[in-house]
């Protein structure tokens, strides 16, 4: 049984969440915005975390940027508007590992959230990594931090973008397809859309700096580290 920490301010839909994950066997715990979700993960770590967008007094980009400097690992999952691409994209760029669109089937949410919480559980705990250099960059894989090394501070990593270039690190030179990279840094159950992947790459070459054009885009075929 996992405990699910989620955050969603229209009532009928949270008693919805809460009975659909409890039908699953997950411990819950609902909030009603953000700073009571705040205050709930300060109480006890989450096997996963849920958030709405918009909520009243903090959003769900608020409580995932305060998350995200205490916890490098816990798996945040957003809630987003249908047609709202930024959404989407600022949401993976502050740490999220995944969204789900509204309006959303049950089934699709509960089948991305078991995946979610497989991930979790299979990847290796962040001390049995390294250190490495990925396109003049330094990766440092124990702290979740890339260092651009041009003058730059040093970024905070995501677990997807931590995985991501370990395994560009680990081709260098061969060009990987989209599906090759989601099943790395997702896992093969992952049921979203390569968008993310391309939102998560976007991401990583903001924190590369002048470092970014060693991740290249090959088109039709997927990408390559330089």
């Amino acid at each position: 049984m996992s405990y699910i920490l989620f955050a969603e301010d229209d009532e009928t839909l949270r008693d919805g969440l809460q009975a659909a994950l409890e039908s699953e066997g997950h411990e819950t715990r609902p909030c009603a915005d953000g700073a009571e979700a705040l205050a709930a993960f300060e109480e006890r770590r989450p096997d996963l975390l849920l958030l709405d967008v918009m909520m009243p007094r903090k959003s769900g980009f608020e409580v995932c940027t305060e998350v995200r400097r205490r916890d490098r690992t816990v798996p945040i999952i957003f809630l987003t508007a249908k047609a709202d691409e930024t959404d989407q994209v600022l949401g993976l760029g502050l740490g999220a590992d995944d969204y789900i669109a509204k309006p959303f089937r049950v089934r699709v949410l509960l089948a991305r959230v078991a995946a979610a919480l497989r991930r979790a559980a299979a990847a290796p705990a962040p001390a049995e990594a390294d250190t490495f250099r990925f396109g003049g960059a330094l990766v440092d894989a124990r702290r979740f931090f890339l260092d651009p090394c041009d003058g730059t501070p040093p970024q905070p990593l995501s677990v997807r973008e931590l995985c991501l270039l370990k395994a560009f690190a680990a081709h260098p030179g061969e060009v990987l397809s989209r599906d090759a990279l989601l099943d790395e840094a997702w896992g093969v159950d992952y049921a979203g859309t390569p968008r993310t992947l391309d939102q998560h790459v976007l991401q990583l070459r903001k924190k590369l700096g002048s470092r970014a054009s060693c991740i290249e885009t090959v088109h039709r075929a997927g990408y390559r580290l330089r």
